[in-house]
């Protein structure tokens, strides 16, 4: 069984079959210019990172809650013992 239509080219990747000099160069500057622009912009990678790592989190949450609640618990008293133990310091 076989498709009709065509398979999409990614934004970084010169397409097949050109044969005019110019549009192949201009087709190379296109997909060289979008993989810059993808591995250069940091803040889109960063989250992009951050929303896989949040689904993770979720799924691991949803498949163990005990121990999410574990983690929870944890994070919490680690963040009140440095808490305390920052205001003691000033204190003294």
């Amino acid at each position: 069984m076989s498709i009709d239509r065509p398979v999409p080219v990614p934004k970084t990747a010169v397409p097949l079959g050109i044969a005019d000099p110019v549009e192949q160069a201009r087709s190379e500057l296109k997909a060289a210019l979008a993989a810059i622009e993808v591995k250069a912009n940091i803040p889109r990678r960063v989250s992009e990172a951050v929303d896989v790592r949040v689904a993770e989190a979720r799924e691991s949450a949803r498949r163990n809650p005990g121990a999410a609640a574990a983690v929870i618990a944890g994070v919490a008293a680690a963040v009140g013992l440095s808490v305390w133990a920052v205001v003691r310091a000033y204190a003294r």
